[in-house]
């Protein structure tokens, strides 16, 4: 048994327990669900900001009506986010998904402070009536850690209250749907003074807490911090590496961070914030376009290669994964390879994603290239996914190749040796026949 099988064995149960879960489930299921929303939105704050020649002033009439889908979208994900986290947690536990939902948006909600405003007008130069109103930014990235408890809360109680039948049960021959909204009856009570009499009357903030609680992991994790940015990037190829999905395992966790990081840069970028100023570096968007390039362990690089080897087997590998690889999709070449357990490509696949991340951090650093700000689908290329969330600058483009090229260099000595392996293995079948 060799080293990466013996690691394999010992970590497999921990990693197949983080990734089975319920509540992590839920959280990872619940945030890729609103990928749409956020894509969408981020789509009309590239909208807002194409680099043409006088485009800034044919759209200045229109930018407060340009703006509305992304506060709509990205703006309230806190609120979607809830809902489909409290309907996968649910789900898991045999309830009602759609009651489970609007109990966690409920309980999002409820932790929103509203605001007295009084008669006035709106962005649009709109007349506003005076009156009590829901400020969306709560709603946005930076309630997401509040709205994610609320939803795992408020589930929990709806699924206490069915388990000691603490419920209004309906004479039988009335509709189910019916059946099911009085049986929710008093989870709904229960959930409205949970969160209600702490936020508004004792001014109890759970965001304000979870924010001072989580910050310093948020910083070492999707700040500025470089070890953060290395340390993730190993343990996502690590657990590739043994065969273990390094996502599925590492989602539930990061994910969260992840999104919240990028909405904040979106947030702030369309509140008038440069690009430059930004505060997160280590966003998804960071690591799919530049240490992830092709896929876990930028494995692009890897296909180039593989297309033009001696190796009948590996240059067919290579046709074959060479399409998926640039739309950032490179299971083909993970298992076809295969990556997996295999101690001679493992090295520079956990090695070329850490040194592109060291790499684009010096540089964003530096100040020569902005911080990301959009959120784009994972499949776009490389090159034109740093273009859209980099608001179009040229520098994090050529950085995009330079990872590319700095990949190659580094996969070639272990490509070659893997490659002469195969040669030999496939000269002997021959001879065999």
């Amino acid at each position: 048994m060799n080293v990466l099988d013996s690691i394999a064995i010992k970590l497999l149960p921990i990693a197949n327990k983080i990734g089975q879960q319920r509540h992590l489930q839920a959280v990872r299921n619940g945030l890729i669900s609103i990928l749409p929303l956020t894509i969408v939105g981020s789509f009309f704050t590239i909208l807002l900001n194409l680099p043409i020649t006088g485009y800034a002033d044919f759209i200045a009439p229109y930018v407060t009506a340009l703006d509305v889908p992304f506060r709509f979208t990205v703006g309230l994900m806190s609120l979607y986010a809830a809902f489909t986290i409290g309907s996968y947690l649910g789900s898991s536990y045999k309830l009602d998904k759609t009651t489970s939902g609007f109990l966690s948006m409920l309980a999002t909600l409820l932790m929103v402070m509203p605001v007295n405003l009084v008669e006035g007008v709106d962005a649009a130069g709109n007349a506003i009536a005076g009156g009590r109103y829901i400020p969306i930014t709560p709603l946005g990235s930076q309630g997401l850690f509040a709205a994610i408890i609320a939803a795992l809360l408020s589930v929990e109680i709806y699924r206490f209250t069915k388990e000691k039948k603490l419920e209004i049960k309906m004479p039988e021959g009335v509709p189910p749907v019916v059946g099911e909204s009085f049986a929710a009856l008093l989870p709904t009570l229960f959930v409205v003074l949970l969160f209600w009499i702490p936020r508004h009357f004792f001014q109890f903030n759970l965001n304000d807490v979870l924010v001072f609680a989580i910050s310093p992991l948020k910083t070492f994790l999707t700040g500025n911090n470089l070890f953060g940015g290395i340390i993730t990037q190993f343990f996502i190829c690590v657990f590739w590496a043994l065969g273990i999905h390094g996502h599925a395992v590492l989602g539930p966790i990061i994910r969260p961070f992840w999104d919240q990081a990028i909405l904040e840069n979106a947030e702030l970028f369309q509140n008038g914030m440069s690009a430059f100023d930004l505060p997160n570096i280590f966003t998804e968007q960071f690591y799919q376009w530049y240490a992830q390039m092709g896929g876990t362990g930028a494995t692009l690089a890897l296909v180039v290669l593989f297309m033009f080897s001696k190796s009948k087997y590996l240059k067919q590998l290579g046709k074959l994964s060479i399409l998926p690889g640039i739309f950032n999709i490179n299971e083909p070449v993970i298992f076809g390879t295969p990556i997996v357990m295999n101690p001679l490509l493992a090295i520079p696949f956990i090695l070329v994603p850490i040194v592109n991340t060291i790499l684009v951090y010096i540089v964003t650093a530096l100040n020569l290239m902005p911080k990301m700000m959009v959120k784009p689908p994972f499949s776009i290329p490389a090159p034109f996914g740093a273009l859209i969330t980099s608001n179009w600058n040229i520098v994090a483009l050529i950085m995009v190749f330079v990872c590319f090229f700095v990949s190659l260099a580094i996969y070639y000595p272990f490509f070659k040796m893997f490659e002469k392996i195969q040669v030999e293995q496939e000269k002997g079948e021959l001879v065999t026949e």
